[in-house]
């Protein structure tokens, strides 16, 4: 039999109650603390909260206890990151993995303490997810092995927000149902744009472009024409109800590496007069070169509206490939690794269709 990670789930939110029901279905993991935020689930069993039923661990707002665990890792997924408690669970000595940053961090100001918390407690660090991530990162790099010359790489997500049920953050981070004037002031460029600009670095990087220093960045809105009913309420006419983000690394004066995100409160009563198009929600990754490269991925949208704001799919798959992540970052040497740094992650067999049903680790080297 293999080892067997001992894992914290850190935060209980959409991710967090994912995480939790992966880490209790995988082989080779187990769940040994939770920590949450709220009194009200403090205490509570972890698998109740993530909807799987009793696994015999209660969640605790006592960061201090849960550090003290024996524990190889902390899946680290809050709302918003703190770098000072991230610090802190690399000097305890904790591998960490977290949908929430530090994919390829280093340009980054923080590099360097990060850094030094991984040497003093022997840790390692990785930033996964989806977007950014794996959409953004690991999926162009795959592709791109099978073209050659390659002048452009694109990453792209077009997603109806209204299958998204966290309303404080719809309206006062993303600023939905604002006036394109107060959205203008958006702070997604740059909460986003910390993310998708270290996936633009990690593109270059493996890939060889010579980025300019300073990385393009537009913003883009359509109003609503009418109301449009949405996880903050009514958006009235006027307001903004889609909005586009853009950030491109670029070469002598031309973009080699974009990452965009369409983000639309449906299709209907919108000025311009945006849409998915034919294919719906998805994400597309292209490699330009020869040959061109293309691909659509679909799955990690909800069918309707209503079972979105039940379990998504995207914030399952930012889950699990955070869990699926964990094993090789427990044996990963200490430091901030990255998908350039890893091996390749991959799910488990359904129980009853594995011959790892003991949790012995996959010959992935």
């Amino acid at each position: 039999m293999g080892d067997v990670h001992r894992v914290i789930q850190w935060a209980t939110g959409g991710v967090g109650r994912a995480a939790i029901q992966g880490i209790a279905s995988h082989p080779e993991l187990e769940l040994v603390g939770c920590w949450v935020h709220g009194e009200a689930k403090e205490g509570r069993d972890a698998g109740e909260i993530a909807g799987i039923g009793p696994i015999g661990v209660r969640a605790t707002r006592d960061a201090a206890a849960l550090l003290a665990l024996d524990a190889d890792c902390i899946l680290y997924a809050p709302i918003l990151a703190r770098k000072e408690e991230v610090v802190a669970m690399l000097e305890a000595g904790r591998n960490v993995v977290t949908p929430l940053g530090w994919f390829y961090p280093f340009r980054s100001p923080d590099v360097a303490e990060i850094e030094a918390a991984c040497r003093k407690g022997g840790a390692t660090l990785h930033g996964t997810g989806i977007h950014p991530g794996g959409i953004t990162e690991r999926l162009p790099l795959t592709l791109s092995a099978f073209s050659r010359a390659v002048t452009h790489v694109r990453a792209e997500e077009f997603s109806d927000i209204r299958t998204y049920g966290a309303e404080t953050v719809i309206r006062d981070v993303m600023l939905f149902g604002k006036t394109p004037e107060e959205a203008a002031a958006s702070p997604m460029l740059a909460i986003f744009g910390g993310g998708f600009g270290q996936s633009i670095d990690m593109i270059a990087e493996a890939l060889g472009f010579d980025l300019e220093p300073e990385r393009r960045t537009v913003h883009e809105m359509a109003v609503a024409t009418a109301p449009i009913d949405s996880p903050i309420g009514p958006i009235p006419p006027g307001r903004v109800a889609a909005q586009r983000f853009t950030w491109e690394g670029w070469v002598r004066g031309r973009p080699v590496v974009t990452v965009r995100v369409n983000w639309l409160m449906g299709e209907e009563h919108l000025d311009p007069p945006w849409g998915f198009g034919p294919e719906g929600e998805r994400f597309e990754v292209e490699v330009t070169g020869d040959p061109p490269v293309q691909a659509h991925i679909h799955g990690l949208h909800p069918e309707s509206i209503e079972a979105g704001l039940r379990r998504n799919p995207g914030i399952v798959a930012t889950a699990m490939n955070c869990v699926n992540a964990v094993p090789a970052v427990c044996r990963a040497e200490p430091g901030i690794r990255t998908y350039l740094d890893l091996p390749l992650a991959t799910a488990r067999a359904a129980p009853g269709l594995g011959s790892r049903e003991g949790g012995s680790p996959p010959r992935i080297r």
